[in-house]
């Protein structure tokens, strides 16, 4: 993938400001992990088995954390039902075949779309039900010149919103809102899958998906934000500093890659912190030619995110993040399996 179209990236859900519950960070462990999905799977199970939902879920009014994610799951919904409708205004089915796509991708594309524009009616009117003035759509930009580039942003969207979501989930205190929140993430996982497949990319390339913190997820969707009307309610988010990827796409495990910053580089020992599935991986950095470098873990395989970090706890926090999030695409190792275990 090209170098350009991931350095206008610097991530999405870190350091989440709490109102009416106790939390710092949307960042676990694996084990803390593995125990909120656990409790989560366990709840949704229990909740769509015991309802039918024949119609969309009426949704009353919930505390203030329940109402900010809404509006941010909203606010990243508004950017890819803009992002794909521009796309497809710009680029015609020949144009799509040209670049070597089919007719049917096209028509997925179309799918696509349209699932994103249902995104947005769905959570405006929720809102709306729970007496909340749902955030409108801002002015965006986003780097895309042709059918290629515009496939490849998809994709790396797509996973973006995939980690927004799973990174939400363990805030969410509405049971309804919840279901909701996995109905959605459940489609964008098709819809990141169908991109990839389509750059050549593996679908599958990690076994686990990977959350993130909200500030993380604004971090990244606010380089495309132009501006937004001035009635939209504010948010408590924002933004880090940007972290940028300097090298081509995809890289491989166990390689030493580098980045710039926007602003002035520590001067004191700091870290590349990456995010990639389940894992939470800190290497030390070195720095050069205002450039900071680091090797790339071997467990990172498929999109994962890096972090310039002040230390090396595996914690990512508001106080421990210099810069960041930086998108790689990590190239996954061939799969292995053991026919004994059944």
């Amino acid at each position: 993938m090209a170098v350009g179209l991931l350095s206008s990236f610097g991530v999405f859900f870190s350091g989440i400001t709490c109102k009416n519950i106790s939390c710092t960070d949307l960042y676990f462990t694996r084990s803390e992990f593995f125990h909120q999905k656990m409790k989560f799977l366990a709840f949704a199970a229990l909740f769509v088995s015991s309802t039918v939902l024949a119609a969309p879920v009426p949704l009353e009014k919930r505390d203030d954390i329940d109402v900010d994610i809404l509006q941010f799951a909203l606010t990243l919904e508004h950017l890819e039902n803009a992002f794909f409708k521009q796309a497809l205004s710009n680029f015609t089915l020949d144009d799509f075949t040209a670049a070597n796509f089919s007719s049917d991708f096209y028509t997925q594309l179309k799918y696509i779309t349209h699932d994103e524009e249902t995104h947005v009616l769905f959570l405006e009117n929720a809102l709306k039900t729970a007496g909340v003035s749902p955030v409108a759509a801002c002015s965006y930009s986003f780097p895309v010149t042709s059918p290629k580039e515009f496939v490849q942003l998809a994709a790396i969207l797509d996973g973006v919103g995939i980690s927004a979501y799973l990174g939400a989930a363990p805030m969410v205190t509405s049971k309804q809102y919840l279901t909701v929140a996995g109905s959605i993430l459940a489609t964008e996982a098709l819809h990141q899958a169908a991109s990839r497949n389509a750059v050549g990319e593996i679908p599958m390339a990690n076994p686990f998906s990977t959350p993130m913190g909200a500030n993380a997820v604004y971090s990244l969707a606010s380089q495309f934000i132009v501006s937004c009307p001035s009635s939209n309610p504010g948010l408590p988010f924002k933004a880090y500093p940007a972290l940028h990827f300097v090298q081509g796409m995809p890289v491989a495990q166990n390689i030493s890659v580098s980045f710039s910053v926007s602003g002035q580089l520590p001067s004191a020992q700091s870290y590349i912190t990456f995010v990639s599935g389940l894992d939470v991986i800190p290497a030390a950095a070195t720095v050069s030619d205002n450039l900071v470098s680091a090797e790339v873990p071997y467990q990172l395989s498929g999109q994962s995110y890096a972090f310039l970090t002040s230390d090396n706890s595996g914690n990512l926090t508001d106080s421990n993040i210099l810069f960041g999030p930086a998108i790689l695409e990590v190239t996954p190792p061939s799969p292995t399996f053991d026919t004994s275990i059944l």
